[in-house]
């Protein structure tokens, strides 16, 4: 649950940089057993999927090469976001006093946090300084998760 949280917030970062103030979906595609994200557009930017032999998820972009993974790190309870050479990018851990998930660079500092909002029912993101950066919620009908950027 910890990588798929992770993975989440490290595509919004990619997906929020390329599509300015634009929505991205999340859908599962059971045929390959894989994650597929796509714009507003119905492109698709890229997939995830789970490598059982490495035991963690590796992202894809449209062309199918490999841009990075994450990892769960025992001992720091923490996932791991590395690139395709295995250099530490980003790591994100819940912080159970402030009850998120927190997102920090690869030096350690704090970029941004994740946090379940009961009222609206979807995770709500934000900048290390509290800024709201979008949302990320379930559509029912379609069976998929969708980002929303403010």
């Amino acid at each position: 649950m910890k990588a798929l949280r992770t993975f989440i917030f490290m595509m919004l970062v990619t997906v929020s940089l390329q599509v300015a103030a634009q929505s991205m979906v999340e859908k599962w595609n059971d045929f390959y057993k894989r994650s597929e994200f796509y714009d507003s557009h119905g492109k698709l930017l890229g997939w995830k999927k789970y490598n059982e032999f490495y035991k963690r998820w590796e992202y894809f972009d449209s062309h199918g090469q490999m841009t990075k993974y994450d990892k769960h790190n025992d001992f720091y309870d923490r996932e791991e976001t590395k690139d395709k050479y295995g250099n530490t990018t980003a790591t994100s851990k819940y912080n159970e006093f402030y009850d998120r998930e927190e997102y920090r660079d690869r030096y350690g500092n704090l970029t941004g946090y994740k946090k379940w909002n009961d009222f609206y029912k979807r995770y709500d993101y934000f900048d290390k300084h509290g800024k709201l950066l979008g949302y990320y919620k379930y559509n029912d009908f379609y069976k998929r998760w969708e980002y929303f950027e403010r």
